[in-house]
């Protein structure tokens, strides 16, 4: 069946990706014309092949197959690596040299979501470029050719290419949860080859989560883990969100700890090797990280959240480490600056098996400020933004302290607090942390005042709290 043109359900044309309900916003007539679309800029760029894969959602393979028919009736070549993390589809583009990629996951989104991260040669696909393929397949602006596809199983080259930065060091014994997303596919492929004991729970990829939802940032999906590394004695536990780009770490005490808190530990490493680099955190990461990493000898930089925009400024100025509060981590160092949960846990566990302290003791060495979780709260699209510039207008006013890279994070005294819109939703985020509850308060108060001043209040169940 032929497409003339396609008009996209415009909320799924997102940031980042193109992500939507299954059924209802994506359909594979969406997947066929993202093909022939995303196909078509290829081609124009000179290109002729890209690498497809796939995560363990029901829906999965009938949008893959569609996509590939699209690809194809564009005139390009793809290669299919069948069911895959999307790291793993990353490393495909970079292992293959194809001239783009793209993985079709709903990410961490519940069960009935479906959606596409794409490449374009070795970089993200995102931001204006997306709303381009929309418009692109609205004019059915599309090349016509014939494409062939091939499948290639490439899990032992990636398996071989993770384990080559495997620094040999005390055996550990560690709890791996997969959460029936597509790290499933590789994770024996990595661990059986690693020293000590690995246990590995919830392996079989199942697009339902039958145990609990794959995303490592809401501590009641990390319970199950919590209990296998108390259970066999573990040093540390590793649990990934569902396409295995984003990843969450508890030490021995079962305890979690955050985005922020790993990237003091893999900044310090990296500085040994790469001393006075520029190390790159979103402006969510708690002020601890930026002191460690001035600490450490490193220049710390705070950049907007959002992976894709973290991975662009990275290979900009060639930093060796960047990450986000949100488990996305990116090493360029001696790897390829894309987001591999898998390879940061095997990063994690060099430091741990070559240190003479235990994760928890890592841990407990660093500063322990209160902070709040990060607060989302519901606020219009056509208003997010305004609330955001409206506090801005009035700290610069009273000339408070702030960067304004994403949003405002505003110093007070010894503490933070930060506002900023959402990219991806009608939802506005804050935060904010201090030395100790009552300077929270403060802050706390603060962040109330300044949007109260728009007309926004915070909701009421906001809880203070220990770390997040």
């Amino acid at each position: 069946m032929s497409q003339t043109a396609h008009k996209f359900d415009p909320t799924i044309l997102r940031e980042y990706d193109i992500r939507g309900v299954v059924g209802k916003q994506v359909h594979a007539a969406d997947a066929r014309a993202i093909g022939r679309s995303f196909g078509t800029i290829i081609k124009r760029k000179g290109g002729k092949r890209i690498a497809l894969g796939y995560d363990g959602r029901l829906s999965s393979p009938e949008l893959a197959a569609a996509c590939v028919d699209g690809l194809t009736a564009a005139g390009i070549d793809v290669v299919n690596i069948g069911v895959a993390a999307t790291p793993m589809l990353y490393f495909a583009v970079y292992h293959l040299d194809t001239d783009g990629g793209i993985q079709i996951t709903g990410s961490h989104n519940p069960p009935d979501y479906n959606g596409f991260k794409m490449m374009i040669g070795k970089k993200s696909f995102f931001g204006e470029e997306i709303q381009k393929l929309g418009a692109m397949a609205a004019k059915g602006d599309w090349e016509s050719g014939q494409g062939k596809a091939e499948s290639k199983d490439i899990l032992a080259a990636y398996a071989e290419r993770l384990l080559r930065d495997v620094k040999p060091g005390k055996k550990l014994k560690v709890a791996w949860d997969t959460g029936n997303g597509a790290v499933g596919v590789s994770i024996r492929a990595v661990v059986d080859k690693l020293p000590g004991e690995h246990f590995v729970l919830n392996e079989k990829v199942d697009g339902t989560f039958p145990a609990h939802h794959p995303d490592p940032t809401v501590p009641k999906n990390l319970e199950q883990l919590m209990a296998e590394v108390k259970k066999r004695g573990c040093d540390l536990g590793i649990a990934f969100d569902g396409d295995g780009d984003r990843i969450g770490a508890i030490d021995g005490k079962g305890r979690v700890l955050w985005g922020d808190q790993l990237l003091v530990l893999w900044s310090r490493d990296v500085l040994k090797s790469h001393p006075g680099a520029t190390i790159i955190a979103d402006v969510k990461a708690s002020q601890v990280l930026f002191d460690e990493i001035a600490k450490a000898g490193g220049k710390p930089m705070m950049f907007k959240t959002g992976h894709s925009l973290i991975k662009a400024k990275m290979a900009e100025i060639k930093s060796p480490l960047a990450g986000e509060m949100s488990g996305h981590v990116f090493f360029g160092d001696i790897f390829y600056g894309f987001d591999d949960a898998l390879y940061c846990g095997l990063r994690l566990l060099n430091i741990v098996a070559n240190s003479k302290e235990s994760l928890a003791d890592m841990r407990d060495g660093l500063p322990q400020p209160v902070n709040t979780p990060e607060l989302r709260f519901d606020c219009p699209d056509d208003r997010k933004f305004g609330v955001v510039e409206e506090v801005k207008a009035r700290l610069q006013k009273a000339g408070a302290k702030f960067s304004d890279i994403d949003g405002v994070r505003v110093s007070a005294g010894d503490g933070w607090w930060l506002l900023r819109a959402s990219n991806t939703q009608p939802v506005l985020v804050a935060r904010c942390e201090a030395p100790d509850d009552a300077g929270l308060e403060r802050l706390k108060s603060d962040l109330k005042a300044a949007l109260s001043a728009s007309g926004v209040s915070l909701p009421d169940d906001m809880e203070a709290g220990g770390h997040h």
